[in-house]
């Protein structure tokens, strides 16, 4: 069957031409989704976040257009997974009042923006205590990371993909994906 044919199916309530399309664009998804990489989460979670972005191109694809579902999926799944990426960055649910946020993070500007954000409780101990454990984690992070570590993390943490991280820095995505891995076995060493 097309993809167009377990659509129409699937819409009419077939879980089983649904299953026939997930397992057929799963590869995409887990492909689309090694290209990013998420605050606080895992290759896991970029890959539920494409597979809600297949499951709605899915509702949501018009068989009367001239489009094809691949590339109605591809657009679905790297839409859902950007959102995603946007809104762990975002921490909309803090009161700015409350935060302080890193502007440059070394003298040299080998990070000059990393958006991470650190809430400060009510108390002026409890801020003063926070914001000595925030630079300690600062210190952690410069010196515990390479140049090029750092340069590929203050990317990251500002929402590039591997591909525009990769052009950026003129090396390829695979030593971008290397990188951030060394920097999260790096840091959960450090930060123990």
């Amino acid at each position: 069957m097309t993809d167009e044919e377990l659509i129409e199916k699937a819409k009419n309530g077939d879980d089983l031409a649904e299953n026939e399309l997930f397992e057929r664009y799963k590869d995409i998804v887990v492909k689309i989704s090694r290209g990013y990489f998420i605050v606080g989460g895992d290759l896991e979670d970029l890959i539920q976040e494409g597979m809600l972005g297949l499951y709605k191109a899915v509702k949501n694809f018009n068989t009367q257009k001239d489009t094809s579902f691949k590339t109605f999926a591809i657009l679905c799944i790297k839409h859902q997974i950007q959102t995603a990426i946007k809104q762990s960055l975002a921490n909309k649910n803090k009161p700015l009042s409350q935060a302080v946020s890193i502007q440059s993070f070394s003298d040299n500007d080998t990070l000059d923006i990393l958006p991470i954000e650190l809430v400060l409780e009510t108390t002026p101990a409890e801020r003063i205590i926070n914001k000595e454990d925030f630079e300690r984690l600062k210190k952690t992070i410069i010196s515990n990371l390479s140049k090029l570590e750092l340069q590929v993390l203050r990317l990251y943490l500002q929402g590039y993909s591997y591909k525009e991280i990769s052009s950026q820095l003129g090396i390829t995505q695979k030593s971008i994906d290397n990188s951030l891995s060394r920097i999260k076995t790096k840091l959960r060493e450090k930060l123990k």
